[in-house]
């Protein structure tokens, strides 16, 4: 329904398109020959690394490691956005369409002394992929999720996944398995997330820290761990019923100061080296989305019509503005010269507070707006730009 342009001829200058998912609706502009020369030199930096690696192994030697040099204190905005888009752009119809079972929100947590099992946020996400490889080999199937790292007030950091748990027992291994893929064998799922993810964790299984309520006996780290070290929300599984309100889930907190602290890395992980990395991700699962270049006066069209729409959805995000002093209202015949002039001249912001401001999308003709259903508000806007 969009008058599509010519095909890319090796011009110079950006190109606008319009991109279309099932939750998202997107103007870009790329420039194709910019893109071209970006993609090329990004070659030759890695012909360069492949090289300086070459010659230490020709030397018999290892090459160095390379450490990030940049400290990472938080949850960066525009990851929230890239998050936003890529969950709004995924295509959920391989987990979700077996319609006998439900899609859950599942929790992994970290025992109370969590620096001794997780000193960086390297060591955290490696368990997070052995959890990944333990749930294929003992369900037989992919493990089709999105995670989401976060942090508690203690500074622990914490998953959540959404995914479709599988009915029935876990694989039983056979006669030459490992003690690791033992674990858990033969279980539901929900016995056998917390066992294997205890296991994972491997919590100190000496010391004893607390007592059972109903039958008083003793429980190490990691018996207490095994206990409460998971959960399965069904609840909030089934709030995932599209892209768009999908993308809300994992981004709610990002929106009240209040949760703002899950997002902020503890102090022990602050240092080069020992960041959390990414703070999310999705397994086995693709982006599938659909563009169309279009003239640059539709593309203009499209962005206000859609700006519009968003500023019409009155969404708001908290920001601190600044405070003035309050001056007084001056007689015009009392302001003479410079003096006068340095007079009336605003006050230096001394505080800031607290206000909701309205969002504004598409403010440079380029951006992204997540909705319910994509295909349909593309449809919507096509129509609108034949009429104009």
């Amino acid at each position: 329904m969009f008058d599509s342009r010519q095909a890319w001829q090796g011009e110079e200058g950006p190109r606008p398109r319009v991109v279309i998912s099932a939750g998202a609706f997107a103007i870009e502009a790329p420039d194709l020959a910019r893109r071209e020369r970006r993609y090329e030199r990004a070659l030759k930096s890695r012909q360069l690394d492949v090289d300086v690696v070459a010659t230490y192994l020709a030397r018999d030697e290892e090459p160095p490691e390379r450490i990030p040099s940049r400290e990472i204190t938080g949850w960066s905005r525009k990851s929230r956005a890239n998050m936003v888009r890529a969950l709004c752009e995924i295509d959920y119809r391989p987990m979700l369409d077996d319609a006998t079972r439900l899609p859950a929100m599942v929790t992994l947590t970290y025992p109370g002394d969590w620096l001794a099992v997780v000193p960086t946020g390297r060591v955290c996400k490696k368990h997070l992929q052995a959890f990944r490889r333990r749930y294929e080999k003992a369900w037989s199937q992919p493990l089709l999720t999105i995670w989401k790292l976060e942090f508690q007030k203690r500074g622990a950091p914490h998953f959540h996944l959404l995914l479709v748990p599988p009915h029935g027992l876990s694989r039983t291994p056979g006669a030459r398995a490992t003690a690791a893929a033992r674990v858990g064998a033969g279980k539901p799922f929900y016995q056998w997330l917390s066992d294997v993810w205890a296991d994972i964790v491997a919590a100190d299984n000496v010391e004893i820290v607390a007592h059972d309520k109903k039958t008083g006996e003793p429980l190490t780290a990691r018996d207490q761990h095994r206990r409460a070290g998971t959960g399965i929300d069904y609840a909030e599984g089934l709030k995932a019923s599209d892209p768009k309100r999908t993308a809300v889930y994992f981004t709610k907190h990002g929106s009240f100061a209040a949760k703002e602290y899950q997002h902020c890395v503890p102090e022990p992980w602050t240092e080069p080296g020992a960041g959390p990395g990414r703070f999310w991700g999705y397994w086995n699962l693709d982006r599938v989305t659909f563009a169309v270049e279009v003239t640059p006066d539709q593309a203009v069209q499209a962005a206000r019509i859609a700006r519009r729409w968003a500023h019409a959805q009155r969404t708001t995000r908290q920001v601190a503005a600044p405070r003035t002093k309050g001056g007084q209202v001056r007689p015009r015949d009392l302001v003479i010269g410079l003096a006068g002039a340095q007079l009336m001249e605003r006050a230096r912001p001394t505080r800031r507070r607290k206000v909701r401001r309205r969002v504004r999308r598409f403010a440079s003709g380029k951006g992204f707006i997540s909705v319910n259903n994509g295909q349909l508000f593309a449809v919507q806007l096509a129509r609108a730009l034949s009429l104009t």
